[in-house]
């Protein structure tokens, strides 16, 4: 791996890697002790009509997916601003949609060449430099607003209508977490793609909710979960010509898997006792 490292393409991985780690990490967090994989899901899946426009225009992919799957996020915020119970119809419609919009656009496309497995499963060994310094800055960003809105987000994520009386804009943050959804999970879709990306988002949150005990740790233990599933999964892609983002999950996968095995060996020993 050391001597993989010479390599340019080996070395963005890297980079990308570690700060898909960090939205995965941070935001991960927030979908998951907010209940909102669905959500999630859904804008994930959309943000494939991102991509079609960007080919179809010309336009670079990943800020124009971004803005797209930003964009996707506060329709779905609008719409579940009020509860989820009539909205599901709504975000099932926006979920297919989007990505029927993107294969569309990519088939009207002049010349269309596009690897479509690339953004169905991550092509991590394939992020350019321009993309690295585009994730940072999503990175920067998001780090910056959670930590700016960390304690209304914290009292949103556990009591949402005692934070409403608390006079917190729940609704502003309510559409402030899908819109940094929908810019996240573009960032891990070049890692692990579209259809991967809830994986990586939640697995390491899901196993962090059980050991931390405040959102920040949740979030910085996800971070460092999600960063060591990356760096295995990566490693294991390059010496076995695997396929990068079906080995980060599959990794994350087994360590989710192990770490239910782990709580269930030290419960049984704590009924012995």
């Amino acid at each position: 791996m050391i001597e993989a490292l010479s390599y340019e393409f080996m070395r963005n991985a890297l980079y990308a890697g570690l700060l898909a780690s960090v939205v995965c990490g941070v935001i991960g967090t927030l979908v998951v002790v907010n209940r909102i994989v669905f959500l999630a899901g859904a804008v994930a899946h959309a943000a494939y009509g991102g991509v079609g426009l960007a080919y179809f225009l010309g336009w670079p992919v990943l800020p124009c997916t971004v803005g797209f799957s930003v964009a996707a996020g506060g329709l779905m915020a609008g719409a579940t601003a009020k509860g989820m119970d009539k909205a599901d119809r709504f975000i099932g419609a926006l979920w297919a949609g989007g990505m029927a919009l993107g294969i569309l656009l990519l088939d009207f496309t002049p010349g269309y060449n596009v690897d479509l497995m690339s953004f169905l499963f991550g092509s991590i060994m394939a992020v350019p430099r321009a993309d690295i310094w585009m994730m940072l800055a999503l990175d920067v960003l998001i780090i910056v607003l959670v930590l700016y809105f960390y304690k209304d987000f914290m009292a949103l994520s556990f009591d949402r209508e005692f934070a409403a009386t608390r006079g917190i804009p729940v609704l502003m943050l309510h559409f402030l977490m899908l819109a940094m959804v929908g810019a996240s999970v573009v960032m891990v879709i070049r890692v692990v793609g579209l259809i991967l990306v809830i994986a990586l988002l939640t697995i390491p949150s899901s196993i962090a909710l059980s050991r931390a005990r405040s959102l920040g740790g949740m979030m910085a233990l996800s971070t460092v979960l999600a960063a060591v599933f990356c760096m295995i999964g990566l490693a294991l892609a390059y010496a076995l010509n695997l396929t990068s983002g079906a080995a980060i999950i599959s990794v994350a996968v087994v360590g989710q898997a192990l770490d239910a095995l782990w709580r269930k060996v030290a419960h049984s020993g704590e009924g012995e006792a």
